[in-house]
């Protein structure tokens, strides 16, 4: 098995037991406000930062173990990030939806729940924990679920950042309709990085396709060379999560030159 089918199968466990405890009704009735949406924070001009909270990764291990979502959000917020990817999966990332929660209460910033949706249920998990958006990954899900849950994700007031890694998944997507893009640099099969993958599928992109790079990305240098490219955005965690002051840490990346 890869590691993202290893990730898969807890991810399956871990919502059949959620499931159980709270049926999709009652969680469908929450009443929850409205936050910023995500695709507007990527459509002003410029290249807009998403910064993520993520305590610890299969790749990287242990990154801030015990840090609070609310505090980084609000230093996230502070350092002018443009919106906060929160990692909701506790196994393999150390999350969990009271982290995304706890960041909705602390900050006004669009919110990207991060973690392996596989069904409608955790759609609506998002959307009552207080999430602008959810990640699809096409390496994780098949064409027509894939297509059903960005329809339903839209239906809820959810923005979907569809991922890929490659042309093929990059026509999944398309063809799921989805027109926001993430490209995730780091192949979740193995979990090897080549940050060149944004540069390669950008031609790929229909004019209309808002793309966010992902993975591999921890310089100023890179974040100018995603915007001169036509990047709508970049998601930065670890850089930042490893950083004794996050928000200096995010300071420093979108600084203008001196």
């Amino acid at each position: 098995m890869t590691i993202l089918d290893e990730i898969l199968v807890s991810t399956r466990s871990e919502l059949d037991a959620r499931r159980r405890h709270l049926p999709l009704d009652e969680l469908a009735a929450a009443k929850v406000p409205a936050r910023p949406r995500l695709r507007d924070a990527l459509s002003g001009p410029g290249l807009a930062l998403i910064a993520e909270f993520k305590r610890r990764s299969p790749s990287a291990g242990e990154i801030r173990a015990g840090s609070s979502a609310g505090e980084i959000a609000r230093a996230y917020e502070r350092g002018g990030a443009a919106a906060m990817s929160v990692l909701t999966d506790g196994p393999y990332f150390g999350g969990s939806l009271a982290d995304l929660r706890e960041a909705a209460t602390a900050c006004a910033l669009p919110l990207l729940r991060k973690d392996f949706v596989l069904d409608v249920y955790q759609l609506h998990e998002a959307r009552a924990a207080g999430a602008s958006a959810v990640l699809l990954i096409v390496a994780a899900i098949a064409d027509e679920e894939l297509q059903s849950l960005h329809s339903a994700a839209l239906a809820l007031g959810l923005d979907a950042l569809v991922e890929v890694h490659d042309a093929p998944e990059l026509e999944r997507a398309l063809a799921a309709g989805a027109s926001l893009i993430g490209v995730n640099n780091r192949d979740l099969r193995d979990f090897s990085v080549e940050p060149q993958r944004t540069f390669a599928l950008l031609e790929l992109m229909p004019p209309d396709t808002l793309v966010v790079a992902e993975s591999g990305i921890s310089t100023r240098e890179q974040l100018e060379r995603l915007a001169a490219a036509g990047v709508a955005g970049a998601l930065v965690g670890e850089r930042l999560m490893r950083a004794d002051s996050p928000e200096r840490a995010l300071r420093e990346l979108i600084a203008p030159p001196v």
